[in-house]
């Protein structure tokens, strides 16, 4: 009788663990990002503004790939054309996957930022990338939404003017969810891995 007990705990023991292990097959483990990860929040769902080309653009618009989206204005010294760069670069990390990232830069400064000057700005980085714009009152509307600063700070003329704002990217997926945001210094071979797990999932 011992016997047969000791062999029936041995099979059950053994039925639990392989139940155990099918279950844990079955459970998909959560991807690790280096950007903060914001999937499920309630703000930044969509957006309706005019590329350097005229044509009115929304989030929908881009499906099936992933978007990077940036805040900036094209006479930034620094932080926005090394975020641009960067992005390019990581574009051209993606190799054949390149074509399923699109770049989107929105202007801060829609009164010197003309389309002309943004699609030429553009041209210094990728030329799939999109420039985007609107008017000043829903630009602020468009801010508060996504929870991006900026705010004019004058110069030594009227023009000479320079803008603070926020400095990193909103990331979407390929079905148009935000999840992810990446701090400005973060590298473009940071930013790729987190594009290519993106693209897995």
């Amino acid at each position: 009788m011992k016997k047969r007990s000791a062999i029936r705990l041995i099979a059950t023991g053994a039925l639990f663990a392989g139940v155990g292990g099918l279950l844990s097959a079955c459970t998909e483990s959560k991807p690790q990002f280096s950007s903060v990860d914001v999937t499920g929040v309630t703000y930044a769902k969509d957006f309706e503004l005019t590329d350097h080309n005229g044509q009115v653009r929304r989030l929908g618009d881009f499906k099936g790939k992933i978007v990077v989206m940036f805040f900036g204005f094209t006479q930034c010294p620094d932080v926005c054309p090394t975020s641009m760069t960067e992005l390019a670069e990581v574009k051209k990390a993606l190799g054949a996957d390149g074509d399923k990232l699109q770049g989107l830069f929105v202007t801060v400064d829609p009164a010197r930022d003309t389309p002309e000057v943004l699609k030429g700005y553009m041209e210094n980085f990728d030329p799939t990338f999109l420039a985007l714009y609107t008017t000043p009152d829903k630009l602020a509307a468009l801010a508060k939404d996504f929870k991006v600063y900026y705010k004019r700070v004058d110069g030594q003329t009227p023009t000479s003017y320079t803008m603070d704002h926020s400095a990193g990217s909103y990331i979407y997926d390929t079905k148009g969810n935000l999840r992810l945001f990446t701090r400005y210094g973060s590298g473009a071979k940071v930013l790729a891995a987190d594009i290519q797990q993106l693209l897995k999932s």
